[in-house]
């Protein structure tokens, strides 16, 4: 029967906090604890050995890979956050574990601790461009072949570099430069939410 000794328990999770920090000195930078919810800041090169250590671990037994997802800081040297989300069963209880990587950085790939990590690290690396480091098949899997960039960088265009077009006269599916129409261009920088310097067609009829 599952225990619900962790679940929610802020006191608990800092103890499990600490003892997996202080199992693992070299390969964890910290923890934290918000909103019921365990975080662990875990060094890149020992990603591997971090998440050995939480699935074997009896006090642990996080056996279960949830997601492994990216978020982007591009103000930081180390841009890329790759976030591990893991279950224990056993616990009842869920670990976020992070590190950080920039450009550069090849993460170790998870597959050899959970399989399942394959294609959450093959979307990380189409989304981010972060690359993982002994991954057996590190190709893009939500993007079109040949796709330019990392669609969920905040550098990324909202409208992407390419656009997709079928030309009737080549019969076939095209790739283009994207193109805007000049109406398009005139772009103010003014805040919708704060107000603009001019009346937007339509609202002239509010009053």
């Amino acid at each position: 029967m599952a225990s619900n000794a962790w679940y929610g328990d802020s006191e608990a999770l800092e103890e499990l906090g600490g003892y997996i920090v202080e199992a693992l000195p070299r390969e964890t930078r910290g923890f934290s604890v918000t909103h019921g919810e365990l975080s662990l800041d875990a060094e890149a090169e020992h990603i591997l050995a971090v998440l050995r250590f939480l699935r074997d671990d009896s006090r642990c037994a996080f056996v279960c890979l949830i997601d492994i997802c990216g978020a982007d800081y591009p103000g930081r040297e180390e841009r890329f956050d790759v976030v591990y989300h893991l279950l224990s069963p056993t616990q009842n209880q869920r670990i976020r574990v992070k590190v950080r990587a920039s450009e550069d950085t090849a993460v170790p790939s998870a597959v050899d601790v959970f399989p399942g990590a394959n294609w959450f690290e093959r979307e990380t690396y189409d989304l981010y461009g972060v690359f993982f480091d002994g991954h057996p098949d590190l190709r893009r899997l939500l993007t079109d072949y040949g796709f330019d960039g990392h669609p969920l960088r905040k550098d990324f265009p909202l409208t992407g570099f390419v656009e997709v077009r079928y030309d009737d006269e080549e019969k076939r599916v095209v790739y283009e430069p994207v193109k805007l129409n000049q109406e398009f261009r005139n772009f103010d920088f003014l805040s919708p939410w704060e107000g603009t310097d001019y009346v937007l067609p339509g609202d002239e009829k509010a009053n």
